[in-house]
């Protein structure tokens, strides 16, 4: 959760003409992490963790992708 906390406070950031582009999509890339942890532990096979692991993985290369792309745009700086 404290990855979605940190892009939602680094969202806020970025102009708002992105609020249904890069806002949006940075948003939901880090709910989805916690959430497909979260759901995986939930899951009754070790496999279909596994399956949940590997989707909050996807999730999280995609919020790295946005957020440097944020940096290249100089919507934010690298801190």
């Amino acid at each position: 959760m404290n990855i979605a906390k940190e892009a939602y406070r680094i969202s806020k950031k970025i102009p708002p003409e992105e609020k249904f582009g890069l806002i949006s999509q940075m948003r939901r890339s880090a709910v989805s992490v916690s959430s497909n942890i979260v759901e995986g532990c939930g899951q009754s096979s070790d496999k279909d963790f596994k399956k949940n692991l590997a989707i909050a993985i996807g999730s999280a290369f995609e919020l790295e992708t946005q957020y440097l792309l944020c940096v290249e745009l100089n919507f934010i700086t690298n801190s």
